[in-house]
């Protein structure tokens, strides 16, 4: 007898598990992957490791060196002190200061037209002519030393006597010591033993000479000034 039963054809038995895998396929293919965190140790670093002991390492965006700026130097001129900046005869206010005693004013003054004469015309500074109305006295005289190229030491009895000028002779020593030609005595109505011993390391104008030493004072000043270029 027959069963009632009726079985199953061919071929129907995979479509059922064969469409449920299509399905998941589909459902993997079609979910986003998931990024995974990264922890601040594991992160790249900007800066490479060099590749061996000796080579420098490269550097990255992050650590680009910002160049340095080449400092500037100031004017040679700017910080040389003396009267206007310049350069040689004209950097100081004077060429020649006179020191003198105030009983030798009159021979002075003669010495000093003779040197502001003629075609040089060297600048003087005489201290009751020149100095400035009110200032003291000590400041006027370093001011005037300082600022003047040479000094002409007016060496008489009357020198010797008064402090004030041996405090001239020793200010215008420590000004320039040991310029050459820059500090000039000029001996007048004195011996030879009488010549002061500070000044005894250089040679002095003889005051009986012709012209009464004046014209061997604007030499020497003269010479000195060429030195100066």
């Amino acid at each position: 007898m027959a069963s009632s039963t009726s079985s199953p054809a061919p071929g129907s038995r995979s479509k059922k598990p064969l469409g449920k895998m299509a399905g998941w396929f589909r459902q993997a293919l079609s979910r986003k992957p998931t990024k995974k965190p990264v922890s601040p140790e594991s992160a790249p670093s900007a800066v490479s490791q060099p590749s061996s002991p000796h080579s420098p390492p490269s550097l990255g965006r992050s650590s680009e060196v910002s160049p340095v700026p080449t400092p500037s130097r100031g004017g040679a001129d700017g910080g040389g002190g003396g009267g206007g900046g310049g350069s040689g005869r004209w950097s100081k206010d004077y060429d020649v200061c006179v020191c003198h005693s105030e009983e030798d004013l009159a021979a002075a003054q003669e010495l000093v037209s003779y040197l502001e004469g003629g075609a040089a015309s060297l600048r003087c500074f005489l201290q009751l002519r020149d100095a400035t109305p009110g200032g003291a006295i000590v400041s006027e005289l370093c001011h005037a030393l300082s600022s003047s190229h040479c000094r002409v030491l007016l060496i008489t009895p009357g020198f010797l006597r008064d402090p004030w000028c041996r405090y001239q002779m020793l200010q215008a020593l420590s000004e320039a010591p040991g310029a050459e030609g820059r500090t000039i005595p000029l001996m007048s109505g004195l011996s030879r033993a009488a010549y002061p011993a500070e000044l005894r390391y250089m040679y002095f104008v003889d005051g009986r000479g012709p012209e009464r030493g004046f014209r061997q004072v604007k030499e020497a000043v003269m010479r000195y000034l060429q030195t100066l270029g």
